[in-house]
């Protein structure tokens, strides 16, 4: 039954258009009784017999208030999120692992307040934990605005999760959901080794010296010199700067002239013995502490060649070809 039921869901959900804004109507938004409202009803169907049988006009007068009211109730909760707007906001690329949280716009046009609406990924295979909700209240004429999050567990371009949205406001009696299908994908990049290798040594430029600036254990180049007045900031190694004086003495910088003939290259090739996963995990740990030092390097993958740069830019196009390979 159980595999019944999830390739049932599947096939539903698969024929729910693809879209990254949704208005709901009556013919996206369901309702159902909960427990309690089950409950309730099996309590009013109870004091409507006993009423009957020793004709109790006071059963009689708690009986249909109570059904009014849960009937009452039901409207006020399918009401919750018909006509509400929900627009989904482009998630930011994340690592394998980590949690990548998206936010979603919930708009209300009408002039009194929505309670109770909560949002959370729908994920049938994950029934055992359960699924996370971030709830909220939506103001009159207003927005409010909830996070979401779920956890990739593979690199590459991937499709958003299917969304679910719900309300059991006011009476707790009937449930009215929702279900959406974003149209925003999300990149998941490899997750960085934790402990990775010293970065590869420098490759001479065409034309330059033969000697080669090494990279010790720390990630810094052999290519350093003594302080001077007047260096920029930017190139002294801060990780020595313990052993230097108030004078100065021993500060060392990068040797700008020396690094100038050398490039450092991050090659897929050279890292290492281990499987595809794991080079490129390497590879995303050397591209992040190569950054960190704010080094210039460049890439080498399979059919794709990024050259030597540095900044921002440079790390993120280099970090989304990993997750692309």
């Amino acid at each position: 039954m159980t595999l019944v039921r999830r390739g049932f869901q599947q096939w539903w959900q698969s024929r729910l258009p693809l879209s990254d804004s949704v208005l709901l109507t009556q013919r996206n938004v369901y309702i159902l009784p909960t427990r309690p409202g089950l409950m309730l009803a099996l309590t009013l169907l109870v004091l409507l017999v006993a009423s009957i049988n020793y004709q109790l006009n006071l059963g009689y007068l708690l009986t249909f208030l109570l059904a009014g009211s849960a009937v009452i109730g039901m409207h006020v909760c399918h009401g919750t999120l018909r006509g509400l707007a929900m627009n989904l906001i482009a998630p930011h690329p994340q690592y394998v692992g980590a949690a990548a949280i998206f936010d979603v716009k919930l708009t209300n046009t009408r002039r009194s307040s929505r309670h109770g609406i909560g949002l959370s990924v729908l994920n049938p295979a994950d029934a055992k934990t359960g699924l996370h909700w971030a709830w909220t209240d939506v103001p009159a004429e207003g927005s409010s605005t909830v996070q979401v999050a779920f956890t990739p567990t593979r690199r590459g371009l991937h499709q958003l999760p299917t969304l679910t949205a719900e309300t059991r406001f006011p009476l707790g009696t009937f449930r009215v959901w929702t279900i959406w299908r974003p149209a925003a994908q999300v990149l998941v990049y490899p997750a960085p080794e934790r402990q990775p290798p010293p970065l590869p040594p420098g490759e001479p430029r065409s034309g330059a010296a033969s000697a080669t600036a090494r990279v010790q254990s720390s990630g810094d180049f052999d290519s350093v010199r003594g302080y001077r007045r007047g260096d920029p900031l930017k190139l002294v190694m801060w990780k020595k700067a313990a052993k230097a004086d108030e004078q100065g003495n021993g500060l060392v910088v990068r040797d700008a002239q020396q690094a100038q003939r050398h490039e450092l290259w991050l090659d897929f090739v050279q890292a290492g013995s281990l499987d595809i996963e794991g080079r490129l995990a390497r590879l995303c740990a050397w591209v992040l502490q190569a950054d960190k030092l704010g080094l210039s390097f460049g890439l080498r993958l399979p059919g794709v060649q990024i050259k030597p740069s540095s900044g921002e830019a440079h790390k993120r196009l280099c970090l989304e070809a990993l997750a692309l390979c």
